[in-house]
């Protein structure tokens, strides 16, 4: 089998460290690895499989005899994309910088594989809640068009990264202690304003848009768009950071434009590649984002009809955002583009 010279940019990362992880898991097959960072990780030294690799400083010549480049997200993507397509690298992103553009595909890798090939050295990957969400509605909409969505996620901490995973500890210490929780990230590290979020919900995640939704809620409704091609679905989305380290999970309201039985919709779902499905109420049995970190699938429980509208279902979905919603996802797209011969 051929092998290719990747490079990862953000890597020593939580997502960046997750691509090394499934690289060796999934026995990617690589020539060279060259792992990226800001000035400040340059020099550090990461073993991997046996080998010390020392973390480069990023720069524009950094792309050189590179096939793929990982780019685990941040601003950073936008300044350094441009360098890698030049240098003859497809660029996998996982920051939002080039996921609306329509000249960048957006891709799922089970959802919309086929949008891959209208790559012009750059390919997105989705929003980390978008992915999880579509990984559900994929099997629906391929049995009965999906006219509207209504979701609700809660989010985990990880998903403000280490940081928020951080604050989430020491505001627990501390209320243990009786001591004041101390709030410096959440709801944005970026914002003046910051809330405790142990023993908390926050029901913002980014900055508030003109229209009062946050840009995170946008991202799912624009995106989800984009992904399945489809402007005319109606969605809208509430997005709530929960006190949980690791597994977003996501309450899905959809309608169809016909009506489906729950064992169609179970079977769909079942044979879907990534998706599994959790579902037994007499056992109380249901995804739970305790039980679904550091796994590949995303899990659907609580499938049942909606009894105030017709056509209309809810259902539970809990994925690990790391894994299926960001460095996945990204090693699936470079791995549909190998068996298509697209690199």
């Amino acid at each position: 089998m051929k092998k290719y010279n990747v490079a990862i940019l953000g890597a020593t990362g939580a997502v960046g460290q997750e691509f090394l992880t499934l690289i060796e898991e999934r026995n990617f097959p690589f020539n060279e690895l060259r792992l990226l960072a800001s000035k400040r990780s340059a020099g550090k030294v990461i073993n991997f499989m046996g080998k010390d690799y020392t973390v480069e400083e990023a720069t524009k010549d950094s792309f050189t005899n590179i096939d793929i480049a990982l780019f685990a997200g941040g601003s950073i993507s936008k300044e350094f994309a441009p360098y890698a397509v030049n240098a003859g690298a497809v660029v996998i992103d996982n920051s939002s910088s080039f996921r609306m553009d329509p000249e960048v595909p957006l891709v799922v890798a089970e959802v919309n594989p086929d949008a891959i090939c209208k790559h012009k050295g750059i390919i997105a990957n989705p929003n980390c809640s978008t992915i999880i969400m579509c990984m559900a509605l994929k099997p629906i909409y391929d049995l009965a068009k999906i006219k509207r969505i209504v979701v609700s996620t809660y989010q985990a901490v990880s998903g403000a990264g280490k940081e928020g995973i951080d604050e989430l500890d020491n505001q627990v210490a501390a209320h243990v202690k009786g001591e004041e929780m101390v709030a410096n990230i959440l709801p944005s590290a970026s914002l003046d304003k910051h809330y405790p979020i142990a023993f908390n919900l926050i029901p913002q995640i980014d900055v508030f848009l003109d229209n009062d939704y946050t840009k995170e809620e946008m991202k799912m409704v624009l995106e989800t768009k984009k992904i399945f091609d489809d402007q005319q679905m109606a969605i809208t989305a509430t997005t709530i950071r929960v006190p949980v380290y690791r597994s977003h999970s996501e309450s899905i309201n959809v309608e169809l434009e016909k009506s489906l039985e729950i064992p169609q919709i179970k079977a769909a779902l079942s044979s879907f590649p990534g998706v599994t499905v959790q579902d037994n109420p007499q056992e109380m049995l249901y995804p739970m984002p305790l039980y679904t970190s550091n796994l590949d699938d995303v899990y659907v429980g609580r499938i049942r009809k909606d009894e105030s509208l017709a056509n209309t279902y809810n259902m539970w979905v809990v994925g690990d955002q790391i894994r299926k919603g960001a460095a996945l996802n990204t090693l699936q797209i470079a791995e549909v583009m190998i068996e298509r011969g697209l690199i």
